[in-house]
């Protein structure tokens, strides 16, 4: 039996779980918001849904990593740090290099600095995040589990773009998607629900939450996948724009008399998808409770459904058919009528949705009729266990 860190670092958050492994148990969970900034705060459950909670401004990474471990020991979660065997650490960008899952060392993280060009907000901080475990935990492996990596085994003709290949060797201007873990662990929790090799089904599935990214999947392996050079590619999101007409850009700084493109990004990675075409909220809910006073709430669920059945429906001819759709993440796992309307989208693959069986938030469950052509699954994600898998397999 060992104790394993899980941790999620964000340019202001950290949120982390603690682990009883092999038995795949939490204990204990929490997270560090507004870190870096003033009031942060800290909390923790732990035991018979206790809570412990702290305000107070934390503006470091090597702050929060060391309240959290102090926090471990005076609540008596563990007696000391001798029995965390292991901390595993999501990682957004892993670029060309890390096509895998990784033991992190002083060099191997400097490769994680160097790929921060890809996540600004992301790859620096969760590398200082990483650096204060090492400090205070020092001989524990560190695992780096990269949200690119899955998505590596994209063949070259659905990771490249239509222009000249000097930039892609160059620069690296390529396809990377993103949620790889996620989808990592749902398309093999799925096959083992349904008693398949994962290698013989041709599977699509969708992470839909305020990031919505839809990937294909065949042979065991991440065939194509719907975010791109950066998580702002793709279908309709909360508030990101998806994909667009690259020209758009340069006629919206024009028009808008923008002269730094970072302005723009903000734009379509801030303020477009949900919020912007409903004109109300980044909530699918809240859209969702005003479709009919609202026609521009209406329009924006039209819109949010046609970008992901057309996604499924071209990577399902990509594939060559399908066997199973799997649905996840906060909008999949929780929103039983926007499933229904993906469905019914794809019901020209013979893809059919038993409404008692779909009358169901966040539960492990087939929910496709038992007439349909294509099973349809829900499977809440649970990508710290898969972090904390992947440093039990590699610290050994």
């Amino acid at each position: 039996m060992s104790k394993i860190l899980a941790i999620n670092a964000g340019s202001s958050t950290l949120k982390w779980k603690l682990f009883v492994m092999p038995e795949e148990t939490v204990i204990a969970s929490g997270m560090v918001d507004r870190m870096g900034l003033t009031d942060s705060e800290f909390k923790v459950k732990y035991g018979d849904g206790q809570k412990y909670v702290v305000i107070k401004d934390i503006p470091t990474a090597d702050m929060a990593v060391d309240m959290l471990l102090k926090a471990l020991i005076e609540l008596n979660i563990i007696k000391d740090y001798a029995e965390i065997e292991g901390v595993g650490h999501r990682i957004v960008a892993g670029g060309e290099r890390f096509k895998e899952s990784e033991l992190l060392t002083a060099d191997s993280l400097k490769e994680v600095d160097a790929l921060a060009e890809y996540a600004p907000l992301h790859n620096p901080a969760e590398a200082n995040g990483i650096r204060a475990f090492m400090k205070l935990l020092p001989g524990v492996p560190e695992v780096g589990v990269f949200d690119t990596s899955f998505h590596t085994t994209m063949p070259k003709m659905n990771y490249l773009y239509s222009i000249s290949q000097d930039y892609y060797k160059k620069y690296g201007a390529r396809k990377y998607g993103a949620h790889g873990t996620s989808h990592r662990y749902v398309s093999h929790r799925a096959a083992e629900m349904l008693g398949k090799d994962l290698k013989d089904l041709r599977m699509v599935t969708m992470h839909l939450g305020s990031g919505v990214s839809i990937t294909a999947e065949k042979d065991g392996k991440s065939f194509d996948t719907s975010m791109g050079f950066t998580p702002l590619a793709g279908v309709t999101m909360s508030t990101r724009s998806g994909d667009i007409d690259a020209s758009l850009v340069a006629f919206l700084m024009q028009k808008l008399n923008l002269s730094d493109p970072q302005d723009i990004i903000d734009i379509l990675n801030k303020q477009s998808g949900l919020y912007g075409i409903s004109g109300l909220s980044p909530d699918m809910r809240e859209i969702e409770n005003s479709r009919e006073e609202r026609p521009d709430s209406q329009l924006a669920i039209d819109i949010f459904t046609n970008r992901i059945v057309k996604y499924v429906a071209g990577y399902i001819a990509e594939m060559g058919g399908i066997d199973v759709l799997v649905f996840t993440a906060g909008m999949g796992e929780g929103d039983k009528r926007e499933r229904k309307r993906i469905i019914e989208g794809l019901s020209v693959f013979g893809a059919k949705i038993d409404d008692e069986r779909n009358d169901v938030m966040a539960k492990e469950r087939v929910i496709s009729s038992d007439d349909s052509k294509v099973k349809v699954l829900l499977v809440p994600t649970n990508e710290e266990l898969m972090i904390a898998r992947d440093v039990v397999r590699l610290s050994k």
